[in-house]
């Protein structure tokens, strides 16, 4: 499998570990469900994929197993955030959301921000820019 292949199965991992999240709420606002809907399109979410995950839907949430996991999980939210280039007040909220119910900190989520947006400036692979990645993770534990 191509590597592009392989981060777009991990980014629509993490969409479909978003949506269980939002789902296990009790109230979601409107703009938190734009939000989702607006990311599906992007992701080119269809109904195979909706069916196929949507069956995982009926038990409680469980969030990806190791610290690492659950960190690439919120890079993949804010990687697909920053598919179009725009990055709005409610796409924030949702990210500092997940990122929260996943144990981290808010601060990180605006770190995999600025890693991502100067990705491209800085020539960086996507194998870089996962490194950078560990290393948040280290300094939050630090």
């Amino acid at each position: 499998m191509a590597q592009n292949d392989l981060i777009a199965k991990a980014v629509k991992e993490s969409y479909f570990n978003l949506l269980a999240v939002l789902l296990e709420q009790e109230n979601v606002k409107g703009s938190h469900v734009l939000c989702v809907l607006k990311w599906g399109i992007q992701l080119g979410i269809n109904p195979a994929d909706i069916d196929t995950i949507g069956k995982g839907f009926t038990s409680p949430y469980t969030p990806p197993g190791s610290e690492l996991e659950r960190l690439e999980s919120v890079y993949h939210l804010v990687y697909m955030i920053y598919l179009d280039q725009v990055v709005e007040d409610n796409e924030l909220e949702v990210a500092n959301m997940y990122a929260s119910r996943l144990g981290f900190k808010e601060k990180l989520v605006a770190d995999l921000f600025k890693s991502i947006a100067t990705a491209e400036f800085d020539h960086a692979s996507p194998d870089n820019v996962r490194k950078e990645v560990i290393e948040f993770l280290k300094i939050q534990n630090s």
